[in-house]
């Protein structure tokens, strides 16, 4: 793993998030003062105390202006990490300036500028060596301690194993270069092919992937582009899986809800993305004034205008799913509570409510979908533990208090003969825990167990075509692991991991 930024100082942050895995090696653009280093040399020692390996000292490539995208080229070519932690791209503003209405930001400049060089060097590393590489972008001044999922610029798809019309399971994940997929060679069974760089346009290092009621595959993501003045733009990228493991189609455009203001445009959040049962389209991200900003597309494809919904102010953290009658609903972790926000309306036309008196409390960056209606997954902000939000009964616990992140889930899954839920996490150091409960009926409790392996990335599950539950995970060495429910089995029971070759 590579922790490239612009000063000594800036490394402290992503470190303290690691927590155990592979040798860390910190590149810094410039040499920074004597407190900088000294604090990462303290920031290295906790590390060491930690059981994280951690090069002795920091490269330093002491770049030049213009130069900086080659200096970290030159240095991942050396390093070959499989990982890449780097800062904003587009730090937050601070304040507005009211003459431009454009945002000024107070950190300084290098910072933004070795993120963007950074995420350019990896993506030419990563078709150069043609091994995967994974970039995250760490928002400066969030505590390490909320964990890495809260403090990523551009979170990872937590659904990321999916089922396609053919029955055949899908693989997505982001990677510097574009988007890789892995695919099943036939339905159910144990070859699969990948990882392939799908066509694409240059994405920022996050991604969101929905299904609609066709079984059709929807990626979502942000990309950023030089507009026709040179000026830096970034707005939402869509693009459809229409048949398993063949070509994707043209990456769309879905806009940005600031059309007409590069720098706002920049600071947008990720997207949610979800369908409605008539096939309408969904897209909501955070906006510039940190509410929520939404547009629809119909079957036909045409756009609507985007339409802000107001009310709270909310974090980087968006969930959207059908909601009881059929139309998307987005649920939002509050920017200055700990409590989420859910915005709803009973029909396609119809007014958003604002639904503020919820009983949700999440950790940040513990948010998921789950299966019924109005219902989200979440780690309780004063226990740790996983809970899900049930309509009508309020919150349930469902216990595995360690670990971080979301949970990720599918229902219907049959466990000797009772139509089940069945339950992934991550836990200490990235273990893959697997747990399930009866359908619709979380109050019974969950049994966690560790599937005996561990992820860089949150573990996925689905039902594959022969109605068996399959998760997922990443290994250490950017490899595919595969594990599926034995049917007929005394409770839950899995095979051991497949491991997918890599390239």
């Amino acid at each position: 793993m590579a922790i490239v930024v612009a000063s000594p100082g800036d490394a402290v942050e992503p470190l303290a998030l690691q927590r155990s895995g592979p040798l860390v090696d910190v590149v810094c653009a410039q040499p920074g003062t004597p407190e900088e280093r000294a604090a990462l040399d303290r920031a290295m020692a906790d590390a060491a105390d930690r059981g994280v390996r951690v090069s002795d000292e920091p490269w330093v490539i002491d770049a030049e202006p213009g130069k900086i995208t080659a200096r970290v080229l030159e240095a991942l070519r050396h390093l070959r990490p499989l990982l890449v932690t780097t800062l904003d791209p587009d730090p937050e503003h601070s304040s507005l300036d009211v003459e431009t209405k454009g945002p000024v930001v107070t950190e300084p400049p290098l910072r933004g500028s070795v993120a963007r060089a950074t995420i350019a060097a990896a993506r030419r590393h990563q078709r150069e060596c043609g091994s995967p590489v994974f970039i995250r972008c760490h928002r400066a001044g969030v505590p390490a301690t909320l964990g890495p999922r809260a403090c990523d610029r551009h979170p990872l798809p937590l659904r990321w194993l999916v089922r396609g019309v053919d029955g055949r399971l899908s693989a997505y994940l982001p990677s510097a270069a574009g988007v890789l997929r892995w695919t099943e060679k036939r339905v159910g069974g144990n070859e699969w092919s990948g990882p392939e760089l799908l066509e694409g346009p240059d994405l920022l290092p996050g991604l969101e992937v929905v299904q609609d009621a066709q079984g059709y595959v929807h990626l979502f993501g942000l990309r950023r582009r030089k507009g026709p003045d040179g000026t830096d733009w970034v707005d939402v990228a869509h693009t459809t899986q229409y048949q398993t493991g063949r070509a994707l189609g043209a990456w769309r455009s879905a806009g940005n809800p600031h059309g007409k203001n590069p720098g706002k445009s920049r600071e947008v959040g990720f997207p949610a993305a979800a369908f409605d049962a008539n096939g309408d389209l969904a897209v909501f991200v955070r906006n510039f004034g940190h509410s929520i900003s939404v547009r629809s597309q119909g079957p036909d494809g045409r756009w609507s205008g985007w339409q802000h919904l107001r009310g709270v102010r909310v974090a980087d953290e968006l969930i959207a799913q059908p909601g009881g009658s059929g139309v998307p609903e987005v649920w939002a972790r509050a920017r200055d509570a700990a409590a989420a926000i859910r915005w709803h309306r009973e029909t396609p036309s119809g007014e958003w409510t604002l639904d503020a008196a919820g009983t949700v409390s999440p950790a940040p960056g513990t948010l998921s979908a789950a299966p019924e209606a109005g219902s989200v997954r979440y780690r309780y902000a004063g226990s740790n533990e996983v809970c899900v939000q049930v309509p009508g009964a309020g919150a349930v616990s469902l216990g595995g208090r360690d670990g971080t992140g979301p949970v990720a889930g599918v229902a219907g899954v049959d466990i000797q003969g009772w139509g089940c839920t069945v339950l992934v996490r991550s836990g200490e150091s990235g273990a893959c825990l697997v747990g399930a409960h009866a359908d619709g009926r979380p109050e019974g409790g969950v049994w966690w167990f560790d599937a005996g392996e561990t992820s860089v990335v949150p573990p996925a599950v689905a039902v594959d075509g022969l109605g068996r539950a399959v998760v997922a995970v990443l290994g250490g060495d950017g490899r595919l692991r595969i594990t599926r429910q034995v049917p007929g089995e005394d409770g839950l029971v899995f095979t051991s991991w497949t491991v997918v070759p890599g390239v």
